[in-house]
């Protein structure tokens, strides 16, 4: 019987994936010498841990008895997170290291580790689809890292940013869309947190914002607030004491967190459109779903806190000794009764 080894690998790209969660993978087209050609998809960490298993089975062509016997090419360790930016200049290297093991002497290139790494899978037929999302109105950039779009374009997500601003390609174009122009083939909306955390996440404003909107907050620099929910269009609600409103979550950050500028924030220096600022939007939907409105949001927020102990059980008081929320008291240092 013939044995069968690998003769080619060649890098096709990358795709960001996002179950079970966010991680890259490389496309391969592995060509064998029974002329057979597989797609097959490999994240980093798993080419790394195949490359280590390699060393161990050959210590000596891994230079672990002597360094100048080395032949094994050498691969740099993964990154504790990996960027799109890592991901993509690792190409070139990855290339290289390919090329040079699968023309090492044949005890090594077609051993049974290496072919069965290279070996297709069930999985590498069947990928995650990647869905395609309609426009649902026109959007007109406003800056060149952004793509124009036309009501009814169809657009593949390459990466979605949590501050509500998805990189998108469009055709031969690539760059930065409001998610909120978005929506996908089959329904009116993504589902985004289940439900609302009324128990909240601490963060702090890193920017000013004064609300546009009735049912966005105003809010300084350095304020620290509460997140009870996350929505993918990038305008999270946030409590500050009694109330409850929209907020941009690109000027937001977590406490106790180290803050670390994200490579697609740098260029963004204001909050993606909201849905209900777009004029003439055409879904092909019938209905969307409904969104929560701040009484809502207000009134089970003081319902969970009471529940919980954290809300003072008392008479509501003027709009000059007005009630503290647990977050105000927390900043005072106490409990006001």
């Amino acid at each position: 019987m013939e044995e069968i080894y690998v003769r080619h690998v060649e890098f096709l790209g990358f795709e960001k994936r996002f179950f079970p969660s966010q991680h890259y993978v490389y496309m391969l087209m592995v060509k064998w010498n029974n002329l057979s050609e597989k797609l097959i998809y490999r994240g980093y960490p798993e080419i790394y841990t195949f490359h280590k298993s390699l060393m161990e089975m050959f210590p000596i062509e891994a230079g672990d008895i002597d360094k100048k016997d080395r032949i094994i090419p050498a691969l740099p360790a993964p990154k504790w997170l990996d960027s799109q930016k890592s991901t993509e200049t690792r190409q070139s290297t990855l290339a290289e290291y390919c090329h040079s093991l699968i023309n090492l002497p044949p005890k090594i290139s077609r051993c049974q580790l290496v072919c069965n790494f290279f070996k297709v899978r069930p999985e590498d037929e069947n990928p995650p689809a990647q869905q395609p999302y309609r426009v649902i109105s026109d959007y007109s950039k406003t800056s060149k890292y952004e793509i124009n779009l036309l009501t009814g374009d169809l657009v593949e997500i390459v990466e979605k940013s949590p501050n509500g601003w998805w990189f998108c390609q469009c055709d031969i174009k690539r760059g930065w869309v409001p998610a909120s122009y978005l929506e996908p083939l089959d329904g009116p909306e993504e589902p985004e947190d289940a439900d609302p955390n009324y128990a909240g996440e601490l963060y702090i404003t890193t920017q000013a914002y004064k609300a546009a909107q009735d049912d966005e907050l105003t809010l300084e620099t350095g304020e620290t607030i509460e997140v009870i929910h996350k929505l993918l269009d990038g305008w999270w609600v946030v409590r500050k004491g009694e109330e409850t409103g929209h907020f941009p979550s690109m000027f937001l950050h977590k406490t106790g967190e180290k803050k670390e500028m994200e490579e697609n924030v740098i260029r963004r220096q204001i909050p993606p459109p909201r849905r209900s600022t777009i004029r003439n939007a055409q879904s092909i939907h019938g209905k969307g779903r409904k969104g929560i409105s701040q009484n809502t949001y207000r009134r089970n927020s003081r319902r969970f806190l009471l529940q919980k102990g954290d809300w003072p059980n008392q008479p509501r008081k003027t709009s000059n000794d007005a009630t503290q929320s647990p977050l105000q008291e927390k900043e005072n240092g106490g409990t006001s009764f």
